[in-house]
């Protein structure tokens, strides 16, 4: 198999310590080479960690990553669109644009596109390759049809394909804060509540069944996406990489599982052991790309 594991922008509002060394230890000991870095979901998180962007970055560069950054997924202020013009400015930086927003200070130099820019077709992909897109990540509730369809057309366009591999499937956001309003706060005077919940709020159904999560103003699913099943077939549908979204535990693990199934060093039995050991210890799915309900785990 073919392709390169890659670390996503972690989603959550982690403690500041805890999000600097928890990339700390990636750039020290993950196999990967690839990181994407950066407030994707609520533009009041950035100045919690911004202090140690700088330090991060060095560290990741030191132990042998290229570092990309992420902008947010959803643009609605203007300290949103401050954020996104601050990000898109710095200089050489690898940029990996999430909202169109973004595209307006690019300019056409080269850049990413994130899984929240809904590259559902063809001539989406073509259009975004046109402007300057050198790698394009997916929305992951796409099936294996569509993956394969848009596979050839990166290739004829030399796009490289991203498709994320694991983690809490990012759903939907919103203009409101789900987390302050279900403790009694608003979005402007939240508190950061969302610091309470390192893998998101589970939300249950009346029956108490965990169905959802909430992470700020974004719902997510409360079950794990797993393709680790479907790595030899997305590789031959030329898939380049292969994304795993952090989680607060288990993520180094996680990324080394996946590395070892691409190098054939691991069985798929072996690997989904280890990944319901080291993970997010909630049952897996890969309805979506099964063209099934996105809840569903097809073996």
């Amino acid at each position: 198999m073919t392709g390169e594991v890659t670390l996503g922008p972690v989603l959550f509002n982690w403690p500041v310590d805890m999000w600097r060394d928890f990339y700390f230890q990636i750039a020290d000991e993950a196999e990967i080479e690839r990181v994407y870095i950066g407030e994707v979901v609520c533009s009041k998180r950035t100045p919690l960690f911004e202090k140690h962007i700088d330090e991060v970055i060095t560290r990741l560069e030191r132990g042998g990553k290229r570092p990309v950054f992420s902008t947010l997924a959803e643009v609605s202020n203007a300290l949103d669109r401050l954020q996104v013009k601050r990000m898109t400015a710095k200089g050489e930086a690898a940029i990996e644009a999430n909202d169109v927003s973004a595209l307006w200070h690019l300019e056409e130099r080269p850049h990413d596109i994130g899984p929240y820019m809904n590259v559902y077709n063809e001539e989406s992909l073509r259009f975004f390759a046109s402007k300057g897109a050198q790698n394009i990540c997916l929305p992951p509730e796409m099936p294996a049809s569509g993956i394969a369809a848009l596979g050839q057309v990166a290739k004829d366009v030399d796009v490289a394909l991203e498709v994320q591999v694991y983690g809490r499937i990012p759903l939907a956001l919103s203009a409101r804060c789900y987390h302050a309003r279900a403790h009694g706060l608003t979005k402007d005077s939240c508190k950061f509540i969302c610091d309470r919940d390192d893998d998101g709020m589970v939300l249950h159904t009346l029956e108490e069944e965990p169905f959802l999560v909430v992470n700020g103003i974004q719902t997510m699913s409360y079950r794990c996406l797993n393709l680790v099943n479907e790595l030899e077939e997305l590789s031959g549908f030329g898939v380049n990489r292969f994304r795993v979204s952090p989680h607060a535990a288990g993520t180094l693990s996680v990324l080394e599982t996946f590395q070892a199934v691409l190098d054939q060093k691991t069985s798929l039995d072996e690997a989904n052991s280890r990944l319901e050991e080291c993970g997010l210890k909630v049952p897996f799915s890969n309805g979506f790309y099964h063209q099934k309900p996105g809840i569903e785990w097809r073996v």
